[in-house]
């Protein structure tokens, strides 16, 4: 038992969750737009989502002096290594209009990670950002790169599954945001610093609401789509109402993070 859990906890805390959280919505992008079998997007994607989370998550506690290489943490740091190997592997096998875009989200990484500036913050500690920084990097590494690296024609769908992809991560980040409400600087001014916590979740119930019907816009309109969708709605729904602070980690670096992966298993079922 005790070993399940470390193997557990390493799964979560090296970002491999994550990280098929993001391969997921890449694949639900590819089968949406009709895009044939693109392993190198879907594996970038994957490992790249695995580097700059762990890069995100433990270098600030590492330049600090506050992170104390346990065991664990020089497996990680070993892992996202190799994972980084296999990021470079993956990037040139990509298109070079992919490249490009893909090294513009890295530096929005960058930026949310290190102060580029002397005596100024990273974005992350950028007053009333980070929810939108974060679902920006997930829509365009999750929609934006497997539609160039396809060279699929922009169309009013593309724009459609932004809008509906960009409301998804920001629900989730909102649930993020609440059970972080304890620890997180007031300075941050995340979203129920602002609003408060029961504003918060009836702002998210109601982004739901555009994400569900803005399926019915798409040119190829799918009913199953709706079916996968309102089961998602209704489990986001669930993690949004029953947030608190309270609530162990794994309910959002696991749960929560499980919505994407939950969403493509439905999708490929129905």
């Amino acid at each position: 038992m005790k070993i399940f859990k470390q193997l557990f906890n390493f799964y979560i805390n090296s970002s491999i969750h994550v990280g098929l959280s993001c391969y997921a919505l890449v694949r639900m992008t590819q089968h949406m737009f009709q895009i044939s079998s693109d392993e190198p997007i879907a594996n970038f994607v994957f490992f790249g989502t695995i580097v700059g989370y762990n890069f995100v998550k433990y270098d600030a506690l590492a330049r600090a002096k506050k992170l104390k290489m346990r065991k664990e943490l020089k497996i990680i740091a070993v892992f996202s290594f190799l994972a980084l190997l296999l990021v470079g592997f993956y990037f040139f096998q990509l298109q070079r209009i992919t490249q490009i875009v893909a090294i513009a989200f890295l530096s929005i990484t960058l930026l949310y990670t290190l102060p580029f500036f002397p005596n100024k913050k990273n974005a992350r500690n950028w007053a009333g950002v980070k929810i939108y920084i974060v679902a920006l990097c997930w829509v365009g590494v999750t929609l934006a790169l497997p539609i160039l690296n396809a060279d699929v024609s922009i169309t009013l769908d593309f724009y459609l599954k932004c809008i509906q992809r960009f409301i998804l991560i920001f629900v989730l980040v909102l649930i993020f945001e609440i059970i972080d409400l304890a620890n997180d600087d007031p300075h941050l001014q995340t979203v129920p610093q602002q609003i408060g916590v029961k504003r918060t979740k009836m702002l998210g119930l109601l982004l739901l609401i555009p994400f569900y019907f803005l399926e019915l816009l798409k040119s190829n309109f799918d009913a199953n789509q709706l079916i996968v969708n309102l089961i998602i709605v209704i489990l986001i729904a669930a993690f949004l109402l029953f947030a608190n602070e309270k609530r162990s980690k794994y309910y959002t670096s696991f749960w929560v993070e499980s919505v994407p992966i939950v969403w493509w298993i439905l999708f490929l079922i129905l």
